[in-house]
């Protein structure tokens, strides 16, 4: 994380030098393979040694992250890129100063303890493999290369899965967000101030939709949750699109309260659903390459936009009903989440005991003082005696079978 949150630093600052927009492109597609190799790591660091019953809440908290970096890019872009002679470049090279508060405190903060259980328990098996005479390939680049490649093969499907629904996630933030802040300019006709502050209380909700239904996941269960989100989300779009006065405030809090909402379980539900060796490359892997899918978005509600064509201004300026544009587009979205929910999978009632005991397990051992090399250890050999119990089990099956 430290090294790529060094990567943010110099690819902000970079950004606001850029003199061509082909420069400008390179620099921030370099920003974007930064800030996928983030969001996983952040997760996993984020959630993994939580008790269970709180990384509902607290996954959408961490997810709506998002929400509040809006609010804050809204805010420094009122206050910087239209007060500085510079104009939007103060706004990148304000950006690079964020990231190094987060450095000192990731150094700071200690491994999680997953994450060193997790460690030990691969060195001891690592160690039992030499003591066999077996040779154990160092950790590099190759190997983790090698090493992703065959996870991801074995999961193959789970990670298709998790591509194409957050495809529909990420196209539901673009869908509500991207064209709004010109359907508020050019239909309604708000001042900058009125768009900003309907921005911010927008991000205000999807903050709150997001912890609250996050919360609700824990016991109502994730999919659940989500596709109640969907359906609420589906029926306020006419609220969201077709007043033009102030009452849009409420309006924008509500359906971003539902965005946020279908958002706020999802790093967990995630993270549940990924194979545990492999869950920061699954959910950083997957909800960037669903981001990067979701992309076209804005192209094409601007699209559809062309089919709804408005009187153009006295100068000339065209427009179009992209409130229209944004109610088709949001619609047929939502629908793509729910169908989606509705035929995943979901860690079953087990799986969720199994979870929370091994959890609570882990945190009364770190209580007793048990270091996490013990800790390690101790499942490894646990896990060896239950192979060799498979195994001789599967042995006397065989002989009586013969017999």
């Amino acid at each position: 994380m430290v090294i790529d949150l060094v990567f943010f630093i110099i690819l902000e600052l970079a950004s606001g030098f850029c003199q061509t927009l082909p420069q400008f492109l390179a620099v921030r597609a370099l920003y974007g393979i930064a800030m996928g190799g983030l969001y996983g790591p952040a997760g996993a660091t984020a959630l993994e040694d939580l008790p269970y019953d709180a990384r509902g809440l607290l996954s959408g908290l961490y997810q709506e992250g998002y929400a509040v970096g809006y609010f804050l890019a809204a805010a420094f872009y009122r206050a910087l890129a239209v007060t500085t002679p510079h104009g939007w470049r103060s706004l990148f090279w304000f950006g690079a100063g964020p990231p190094v508060l987060i450095i000192l405190f990731r150094l700071w903060l200690p491994e999680t303890d997953h994450f060193q259980v997790m460690k030990a328990e691969r060195e001891a098996y690592e160690r039992e493999l030499r003591e066999s005479g077996q040779e154990v390939a160092s950790f590099n680049v190759k190997r983790f290369a090698v090493d992703a490649g065959q996870a991801i093969s074995q999961n193959w499907f789970l990670f298709l899965y998790i591509v194409v629904m957050m495809t529909g996630f990420n196209g539901v933030s673009h869908g509500s967000q991207d064209l709004y802040p010109t359907f508020l300019e050019d239909q309604v006709g708000m001042s900058a101030t009125d768009e900003t502050v309907v921005t911010i209380v927008g991000q205000v909700g999807a903050l709150l939709g997001a912890m609250t239904v996050g919360y609700i996941s824990t016991f109502c269960g994730r999919r659940l949750s989500m596709m109640v989100a969907c359906i609420f989300g589906a029926g306020l779009i006419p609220a969201y699109v077709y007043p033009r006065n102030l009452s849009l405030i409420a309006s924008c809090f509500w359906e971003q309260f539902c965005v946020g909402g279908v958002w706020g379980p999802i790093p967990i539900h995630l993270m549940e659903l990924s194979p545990k060796p492999i869950r920061s490359l699954l959910l950083g892997l997957g909800y960037q390459l669903g981001n990067l899918a979701s992309s076209a978005s804005v192209t094409i509600e601007t699209t559809i936009g062309d089919r709804y064509p408005l009187p153009a201004l006295a100068d000339g300026t065209a427009r179009y009903n992209y409130g229209k544009v944004i109610a088709i587009f949001l619609g047929a979205v939502w629908a793509y989440i729910f169908v989606f929910l509705l035929v995943g999978p979901e860690m079953t009632q087990e799986e969720r005991d199994a979870e929370i005991e091994e959890a609570r397990q882990l945190e009364t051992l770190r209580a007793q003082g048990i270091s996490h090399l013990d800790i390690g250890h101790t499942r490894r050999a646990l896990e060896k005696s239950i192979e060799v119990h498979d195994l001789e089990v599967g042995d006397k099956a065989a002989v009586e079978h013969v017999e």
